[in-house]
């Protein structure tokens, strides 16, 4: 459950914003990513742990303010595909930083002892890949959705859990296929 808990956030948003607006779904992130961030400091949790809980501070605090500012904004109808954009360069900036996103939340489940292994590193960094990947494609397809097919509730909704849900699949699954070939 500690993986989905940084994306409550995220969640929260997509269906507020598709169900009430944009502004009170950035107010809904802003609130979730800051408590969640405030909660997680006050455990003791390093930054580093916290990349996706500090991406979503920033992106539901640059979103409500541009919903403040022009609430009747085109951009209002693209919010949940700019939030998997958003996403999708939190990962790819910490792959090119080589600091993928998965490390601090695979430290949390993970031994002290193996983190700085090379096996680690790998397995993190092609786990963040196919978030980033993933974030990537369905913030296209949901933009794309969004503006041929914008009522399409149905088809809105596949591709946000699809979008989820298969790298959730693949994280839950690839550390133990990894192992297993490096013969750990």
């Amino acid at each position: 459950m500690s993986q989905v808990r940084g994306f409550i956030p995220w969640i929260a948003f997509v269906v507020m914003a598709t169900r009430i607006g944009w502004g009170y779904g950035a107010l809904t992130g802003l609130v979730l990513a800051g408590g969640l961030l405030v909660a997680d400091r006050r455990a003791g949790r390093a930054w580093g742990e916290l990349v996706i809980e500090v991406s979503g501070v920033g992106f539901f605090a640059v979103l409500g303010g541009m919903a403040l500012a022009a609430p009747d904004s085109p951009l209002k109808d693209y919010a949940p595909a700019m939030s998997l954009a958003w996403l999708g360069a939190t990962a790819w900036i910490s792959l090119a930083i080589r600091k993928p996103f998965t490390l601090g939340i695979a430290r949390r489940s993970a031994p002290p002892e193996v983190w700085g292994l090379p096996l680690f590193y790998r397995i993190n960094a092609v786990v963040t890949s196919v978030w980033a990947v993933a974030f990537t494609l369905n913030a296209a397809a949901l933009a794309v959705l969004l503006h041929e097919a914008p009522h399409a509730t149905a088809a809105v909704i596949a591709v946000k859990v699809a979008g989820f849900a298969l790298p959730a699949l693949f994280t839950a699954r690839y550390p133990a296929i990894a192992k297993a070939r490096a013969g750990v």
